[in-house]
């Protein structure tokens, strides 16, 4: 009897664990899909609604600004409502978003736009979190495939948005809200987990329950990693086509380059967390990072055309690196998943600020020297920045927030 119930036992959390792996990898896969979408449908869209192009433009920074402004609040939402409830909601407020946004109106656009943007926040903060609770064993396994799901359907959805909306038939609205499926069975699976679980699942109370991660150098090291990762990020999907296109090359040639960016990152981002996570210590893979990816804008900078596809190859290995690196440290640089909560919501709301300006900064340095030699070599600089800050995050070790000391009386 023992040994038959110890078996169903076992049984029944194999299935649990196996339902919360496939409740992970959904809403990762929700998390860039409706907004890579976009891109590529902006001039379909501006032309349909007759927006201009700076609200066509705040299609891609609402989000970022959202990631900015809610990422702070999600451990506190976690922490009173539990893990499971609220990336439940955070799929609730997803669909929503798509929804709405998929109606052909200015304000509905925005108004979606913001929603999943909110939504999407919640769980770029919270994943890390979970993983650490729930996989403490394989959290270098968990973050990389997670990781790179996330970014295949990133790329996936920026490829076929325009395909879905003209050579399907779809529109620019149907091609947008084919992407609400996802998170619609995302939903469902979360439904079924939460049911099956019978779990708050709290964000548990650590011993740093009353500290802030703000009043950790390490933390700022991680965030600022995290930051300027991101910015790097925005500024190829923003403005590599222009740049290769000043090089020669004509739009579909460079369209396809941001495909190739993109999909190059796969490998590196489940390879990378695995490796990561193997080693107390992460310099040597900053180091080997950076320096791809300083080579790859050194390379677009020398104007050695005959060989970008490397450099578009180098950019984007790094970048798939950077981006799984950023999430591991989450995780590994923490003791527990609150603090794990914390370092996420601290890093990606200042992060995706500070990512934020890139594109417009790097638009604006090519608008007032009119050529890319300028905004390359500032993005070169950025890359030794980021360097020096990842370095300083791989170290190994973990946040150490400083006490609060009551003056003397």
């Amino acid at each position: 009897m023992t040994s038959r119930t110890s078996i169903d036992q076992n049984t029944t959390s194999a299935g649990r664990t196996w339902m919360m792996f496939a409740g992970i990898i959904l809403i990762a896969i929700n998390l860039r899909a409706a907004i890579t979408s976009v891109g590529p449908l902006i001039g379909i869209i501006r032309d349909d609604t007759g927006i201009s192009n700076t609200l066509a433009g705040m299609l891609t920074t609402l989000p970022l600004l959202a990631f900015a402004l809610l990422s702070p609040m999600a451990p506190a939402m976690a922490k009173k409502w539990g893990l499971e409830t609220t990336l439940l909601l955070s799929m609730v407020v997803l669909t929503f978003g798509i929804g709405i946004r998929s109606i052909s109106s200015p304000y509905t656009l925005l108004i979606g736009t913001a929603f999943l943007g909110m939504a999407i926040a919640v769980g770029n903060v919270l994943l890390p979190s979970l993983v650490k609770r729930d996989f403490p064993r394989h959290i270098g396994l968990m973050t990389g495939t997670y990781s790179a799901s996330m970014n295949l359907l990133a790329a996936i959805a920026s490829g076929i948005s325009v395909p879905l909306a003209t050579q399907a038939g779809l529109g620019w609205q149907g091609s947008l809200l084919i992407w609400g499926s996802l998170s619609v069975l995302a939903l469902i699976v979360w439904i079924i987990q939460r049911r099956s679980s019978g779990r708050t699942a709290e964000v548990s109370s650590a011993a740093t329950k009353h500290q802030s991660v703000l009043r950790s150098p390490l933390a700022w090291y991680i965030t600022l990693f995290m930051g300027l990762q991101s910015f790097t990020f925005y500024v190829n999907i923003s403005w590599l086509p222009e740049i290769l296109r000043s090089q020669g090359m004509d739009y579909s040639a460079a369209g396809w380059m941001l495909s190739i960016l993109q999909f190059v990152s796969l490998p590196f981002s489940f390879i990378i967390p695995v490796l990561a996570g193997r080693n107390p210590n992460q310099r040597m893979l900053v180091t080997i990072s950076a320096l791809s990816m300083l080579t790859g804008y050194a390379g677009l900078f020398s104007g050695l055309t005959s060989l970008n596809l490397l450099w578009v190859m180098l950019v984007g290995i790094s970048g798939g690196a950077n981006f799984s690196l950023s999430l591991m440290f989450f995780t590994l640089r923490t003791k527990s998943a609150q603090e794990a909560a914390a370092l996420s919501g601290m890093a990606q709301s200042l992060g995706y600020l500070l990512a934020a300006v890139g594109p417009l900064l790097i638009g604006f340095l090519h608008d007032a020297t009119g050529g890319w030699k300028v905004p390359l070599a500032v993005l070169s600089a950025i890359v030794v920045v980021l360097f020096i800050f990842g370095f300083g995050a791989a170290k190994p070790g973990y946040l150490s927030v400083p006490n609060e000391t009551k003056p003397e009386v």
